[in-house]
Formats: structure tokens, sequence, C-alpha cells
């Protein structure tokens, strides 16, 4: 027989807003138990991009043993690279916000560490086969955990935060692409190596030869990335080819090289769930939405689900006012398509599509000098780079 649990709130996805969400509602004092069918050191120790939003970092502040302040690095503006010259946006002139450079899985490690602290049912190993009843005042998860033993969570809400391979999307929107999508006929070649900074903040380039970005993940460890064919192998470079790409693509700097350690190929997508709310579940962060990574929306829109969401759960389970959670799909697909146009917009601007005339290329350095030589256009910019 299945083992059965109760909770208000069953979260299944244990992300950054999965676990965000269950910290809120904790301190609102309503119950949750969090899913993920990951191990902890899986959650931890996969390594992906942070450019985190000025408001984003003010919420991790108030979580206890966050190191977003000790460990991550403000930037207070970012450069605008194009036929070889750098164009400093200076995002705390223009906005009074800075970004933060704090990679998402230290965020995870702080929030895993916070909330196992704080005594939060938290499963890792946990499959969901199922979510019946959304419509039901008492949904129920089917699960089974690491063991392979069956259990079952009867909830007063589910929450799918289980990113884009989930099963609530599903479960939600009626299947995994019912909704609005773009693929975009380009992705990212990325590296991790061993070498100082080569920039002491991130460069965008632009270059007749594609787009490349210049990060860092710390003092002796850098992040890279350039304009690739989705399809391309990512053993098929050597190690002397993928330097050459990425000095070729900015030029006017001399990026410092170093052994390189880690290679991967990000495809870029766009992708909004057709439906964020049915009944008693709802959809939040990678579950709801994909952007490419050009505008750092990825984590910073989960962030601005979840405190929408939170604020609808407070009002629908300690209130029983409804309102709220009919609204959310509303107030939340504004953000969201401001961040879907936002990442559109940078990604179209910087990258060489495969079928680009001169012509295109010409309008695209004519769109970048409008840009940088309008205030205008430079706080457009820094306003949806740092967080409206």
């Amino acid at each position: 027989m299945s083992q059965e649990h109760r909770t208000r709130v069953a979260i299944i996805g244990a992300g950054p807003a999965g676990l965000l969400l269950s910290h809120r509602l904790a301190e609102a004092g309503i119950a949750s138990i969090v899913l993920d069918r990951r191990s902890r050191d899986e959650i931890e120790q996969t390594i992906r991009a942070g450019i985190l939003e000025h408001g984003t970092v003010d919420i991790l502040r108030e979580i206890g043993g966050s190191r977003v302040e000790s460990v991550g690095q403000r930037h207070d503006g970012v450069e605008l690279r194009f036929e070889g010259v750098g164009h400093r946006i200076d995002l705390r002139g223009l906005t009074g916000r800075s970004v933060w450079l704090y990679p998402q899985h230290e965020v995870l490690r702080d929030l895993v560490g916070a909330r196992l602290a704080a005594g939060q049912d938290l499963r890792f190993g946990a499959t969901v086969e199922r979510i019946d009843g959304v419509e039901s005042d008492e949904p129920r998860i089917v699960a089974t955990d690491a063991e392979g033993q069956r259990f079952e969570v009867a909830a007063e809400f589910v929450v799918g935060a289980d990113g884009s391979r989930g099963i609530t999307r599903a479960t939600v929107a009626g299947s995994s692409r019912e909704g609005y999508f773009r693929e975009y006929p380009f992705a990212w070649f990325g590296i991790l190596c061993e070498a100082p900074p080569s920039a002491e903040e991130l460069i965008y380039s632009s270059s007749d030869d594609g787009f490349a970005l210049v990060s860092r993940r710390s003092d002796t460890v850098q992040r890279m990335y350039f304009q690739c064919d989705p399809d391309v192998d990512p053993g098929s470079l050597s190690e002397a080819q993928i330097w050459d790409e990425l000095q070729r693509r900015v030029p006017g700097t001399d990026l410092v090289e170093g052994p390189i350690f880690q290679r991967d190929v990000l495809r870029f997508r766009s992708f909004v769930a057709g439906r964020l709310l049915r009944g008693r579940a709802a959809l939040v962060g990678d579950a709801a939405h994909t952007v490419p990574p050009t505008g750092a929306k990825g984590l910073n829109l989960a962030v601005a689900d979840v405190l929408v969401l939170e604020r609808a759960l407070r009002a629908l389970l300690l209130e029983r006012d409804e309102r709220p959670m009919l609204a959310y799909p509303q107030v939340a697909s504004e953000r969201i398509w401001k961040a879907q146009h936002f990442s559109w917009w940078m990604t179209s601007m910087l990258h060489v599509a495969p079928d680009a005339t001169a012509f295109d290329r010409r309008r695209q350095i004519g769109e970048l000098s409008s840009l940088v030589d309008s205030e205008a256009g430079r706080m457009f910019l820094a306003e949806g780079y740092t967080g409206w």
C-alpha cells in the first residue's frame, strides 16, 4: 500500500523557484512538501550561469545562509562591443541598480541548506508519476521515492516548478508543448577554463563572425560562449580552434587563455505555456516559460513568478480569497512577455543569423550604434537588464 502524506502546498521541483517558494510560504506559516527526482548532489553540482537582477539579490539577502554578498560579484555595467570597439553601459549610473554574477548552482546550495536547516520536508530522488484531481479542492500526487516505494501527497494546492521537461506543464497546460514556441537557428558553445579574468565586466560582442560573451566565475575560472550551429558536437573542436573562434569574435580584446575543463552546447528556445493555472495547480519558472540566455532573464523571471504566486497562495489558503490566484496568469504574464521581448531583442541584435545578408549586418550595426549613442537607448537596455 502507498504511504499517504498531507500538506497545504505540494511543490514539484527543488530548483530556485520551488525552494524559494517553500521558504516564503514557511514564513507565512504555510506548510509544504518539496519533491525532486534528482539527488541533492545533482541539484547542487549542475553548473549553470547566473546573472541576478537587483531585485532578485534583495530577495536572496533575506534568506539566512545566503552567500550572494560574500561570493557573488556586483557588476555596475556591461560592455557592448561591435566593430572592434567597446561601449560600456553604465547600469548603476542609468538606473541606480546593479546586477550580481552569482551562478545558479551557488544559489541552489544556499537555498537547499537553508530549507533543510529550517526543517523543510524536502524529498530528493522522488519521481512523480501523475497528478490527480487538480480541478478539485484536494489534488493528489502519486510518486515513488529513491528506494522505489510508492507514496502519495494530498495537498490543497500543487505548484509545478519542475522545469520544461517536468510532468506539471502537461498537467496544467494540456501538453508539454501547448503554448507559444520559438526555436532559434543558432546555439552557444560554452566553455569553462582555468584563467584569470579577461575583463572586469561582461562583454557582449557582435562581430561579422558571430556573437561571443565573455563572462567569469571567479578569479581563476572563466566562462565564455560563442555562437555556433545547434547541432555541433562539443567534442569536435580542439582547444586551439575554440580559442581562435573566441579571439576572432571579440576583436580589440586579447582574451586570457587557459586550459578548458568543461564544454557544452546550449540551444536557444523561447516558450510560454498556453496555460499557467488549472484549478488547484499552477506553473512557475521553467515549467511556465523558457527564454534565450542572452538577456539573463531565466532565474530572475522564476523569482518574479514566485513573488506573485506566493501572494496568491497566502490569500487563498489564509484568507479564502481566490481572486489573486485567478489573476495569477495575467499578472505573471505581463512580466513574462516583457522578458521574452527583451531576450529576443538582445538575441536578434547581437547574433548573426545563418541567412543574414550584408544589408542585415549593416542594419544590425546601425541598431547597435543607435543604442549606445542614445541615453534613452542605453536606459532601455539598463532597465531591462537590471530588472523592471
